[in-house]
């Protein structure tokens, strides 16, 4: 029972990780259509920026690490501009070739300013905690604890604000959403703040538990489209699922079976899953 208690701990602890990414990812294709593969990268750039605020700029873990976000949500709202906004009326192949390229470049900016070798943040939460029999780490509750929080907080924001709501129409008619007076480029905007922001906090709440290092962020947006595919492309509900059914399958097949095989449980339950439902949990048929 305390090996089964462990593995749910460390399956809601990467299962909140893959929802938060999966999340912003959500959100950006449901509304443009664009499969932003950078945005873990994004992520991992924010990670740095709190790391150097902690060793060079002497900040606590909690300044560095707001001053990232917000740095990471500003990146999003450049990126948007700059790069997805001109390719609006382009086929959906230049979305995706563009994603792949500010991928690559973020990671290789990263690692021309930090150089390669990894590096360990400290956030002050590492000490042992042992609760109701299982033992984890203050950080590891602290993943669980911030991704529950943020997740119920960006439902309410798609359900109860008239922000979200405006994202939310937005996505369902974009020319619909015009004619009634939303401005849909300025939610492009901050969909993309969103999502890079939930991105910078995954990644930096699971920096201080790994090394930080500039191609950190190939795996988690990888379980992360896996989390989207499952859910259904553009199912806000379906990528909290779809996290979290995620973290806990690799958490028990690696603490059951193996943990050489972890990835593999995550592609094998994709491959099984889209065999009998191809929209996945929550998709809708087109």
């Amino acid at each position: 029972m305390q090996i089964l208690v462990q593995q749910i701990a460390n399956g809601l602890m990467l299962g909140s990780t893959y929802a938060l990414i999966a999340l912003g990812l959500t959100l950006i294709y449901g509304i443009m259509n664009i499969p932003n593969f950078a945005l873990a990268h994004q992520g991992v750039a924010a990670a740095y920026i709190t790391y150097f605020l902690m060793v060079a700029g002497k900040f606590d873990y909690w300044p560095a690490m707001a001053i990232s976000i917000l740095a990471a949500c500003i990146l999003g709202v450049v990126i948007e501009r700059c790069i997805f906004h001109p390719l609006r009326k382009s086929p959906p192949v230049n979305f995706f070739i563009s994603a792949l390229g500010l991928m690559l470049i973020l990671e290789n900016v990263v690692l021309i300013v930090a150089g390669g070798a990894q590096k360990k943040m400290e956030s002050g939460f590492g000490e042992v905690l042992t609760i109701f029999g299982f033992t984890t780490t203050g950080q590891r509750l602290l993943v669980i604890l911030i991704g529950f929080l943020l997740l119920a907080a960006c439902y309410l924001l798609i359900k109860k604000n008239k922000y979200g709501i405006a994202i939310a129409a937005t996505a369902q008619d974009p020319e619909g959403a015009q004619l009634v007076g939303i401005n849909t480029s300025g939610i492009h905007m901050l969909t993309f703040a969103i999502g890079s922001g939930l991105s910078a906090v995954a990644i930096n709440l699971i920096g201080p538990i790994y090394l930080i290092s500039p191609a950190m962020g190939h795996t988690p947006i990888a379980k992360a489209f896996v989390v989207v595919i499952l859910g259904g492309m553009g199912s806000i509900p379906g990528a909290v699922l779809g996290g979290y059914l995620l973290g806990l399958l690799e958490s028990l097949g690696a603490g059951y079976i193996s943990s050489d095989f972890a990835d593999l449980f995550s592609f094998l339950v994709l491959v099984i899953v889209l065999y009998f439902r191809p929209t996945g949990f929550f998709g809708e048929k087109q």
